[in-house]
């Protein structure tokens, strides 16, 4: 009596993908995509490693990536990173992967508002490529002049900010529409309210918030780590560690089209020349009689001098490296500093030992010796 082994399933398993909301160590939290051909997700999200072929090939698993995840553990909530999917954007700082835009908050008081310290953060943004949302946070601590007086510098600088107050009103509701759909960065100052505007969107978030200190007069960092949050209305909301200081490594060449009012001049004039800064070279479009002139020009002048100290540089003396992405972008990465010294590896040690298997010292085969070879092992 013979008996039919029925063969296994050729039919693939419909893939599981899903998007890194987190980094933590070496482990990714990831939530997973309900796919219309498949059965409901015993959970939401998995705590997934990265396969060691991703380690080897030197693919990096970002917050924001969509990635295919393999050997679900329903049980455990855990899981394995196995691909990850082309990327559309990604910003070096923070570190994250796909975002559609920037909003980049500040406070009108409380740290009191510093026009240098936002113009650094709008070029920061603009220099990213993606679309710059401007809200300010606490207007109910400054007068309607006040408030008027920032509005209209703002619009000749090239931006329409939102105003709101997330402890008075429910002015922020303005936000929502334009936040639906995307994945957002909120980027800014520590102490402006960026953890406090999550809490209000996403009330399941519990972000941890402090108060501004009296004695710096600026804000107390609160998030350490970069991490997206769904919004009820769909969306994603990164929530980022606050800085007061963004670093700034264009080209100088490249800073012209971060600023809206070089743009909007160029656009009904060019240049004499292609390669202008937009100083003083004749024929410039540009010119002078614009309200940031004079911080562009330092700008400017830190990005030559930046540029011609990484020329100077021996190669043994660089810092940084010039390093492309997998989109094509060029960025800066620290170059690793080669040891002077350094220690001789036990594969190296037990290679000498047997080198010396048949030579004596003293008239004594090294055979004899075995009992003491351990003593020479490290």
């Amino acid at each position: 009596m013979s008996r039919t082994i029925a063969s296994p399933s050729t039919e693939p398993e419909t893939p599981l993908w899903g998007v890194v909301t987190a980094v933590q160590a070496n482990y990714y939290w990831v939530t997973l995509e309900q796919d219309a051909h498949r059965e409901v997700l015993p959970c939401r999200a998995l705590l997934c490693i990265r396969r060691a072929r991703l380690k080897k090939i030197g693919q990096r698993v970002m917050v924001g990536d969509r990635v295919q995840v393999v050997d679900p553990d329903w049980e455990g909530q855990r899981g394995a990173i196995a691909a990850v999917a082309p990327r559309q954007t990604v910003l070096d700082r923070p570190p994250i992967a796909n975002a559609d835009q920037v909003l980049l908050l500040f406070a009108l008081a409380e740290p009191d508002l510093d026009p240098h310290q936002l113009s650094r953060f709008l070029v920061k943004a603009e220099s990213t490529g993606l679309s710059v949302l401007l809200c300010f946070n606490k207007q109910d601590l400054v007068t309607d002049h006040t408030r008027r007086l920032w509005q209209h510098r703002l619009r000749q600088w090239g931006y329409d900010p939102l105003l709101i107050s997330l402890h008075q009103g429910e002015d922020w509701l303005t936000l929502q529409p334009r936040l639906q759909g995307r994945v957002t960065v909120v980027s800014g100052p520590s102490g402006v309210g960026k953890s406090s505007l999550i809490n209000r969107l996403i009330p399941a978030a519990h972000l941890r918030t402090n108060a501004v200190s009296g004695k710096l007069g600026r804000g107390r960092h609160t998030t350490r780590h970069v991490e997206l949050f769904p919004l009820p209305q769909g969306g994603l909301l990164a929530d980022t560690p606050g800085f007061n200081q963004p670093d700034l490594t264009l080209h100088p060449a490249d800073l012209g089209s971060c600023f809206p009012e070089i743009r909007r001049r160029l656009a009904q004039d060019a240049c004499q020349f292609n390669d202008c800064l937009h100083g003083d070279e004749p024929g410039c479009a540009v010119g002078n009689d614009w309200d940031r002139y004079d911080l562009y020009s330092t700008l400017v002048a830190e990005a030559e001098a930046l540029q011609a100290a990484q020329a100077s540089r021996s190669p043994d003396q660089a810092q940084l490296k010039r390093k492309v992405g997998g989109l094509g972008e060029i960025h800066q990465e620290p170059m690793l500093q080669a040891k002077k010294y350094r220690r001789v590896s036990r594969r190296r040690q037990r290679q000498a030992l047997e080198d010396l298997h048949y030579t004596t010292t003293d008239g004594a085969d090294w055979e004899d010796l075995d009992d003491d070879r351990s003593d020479l092992r490290c």
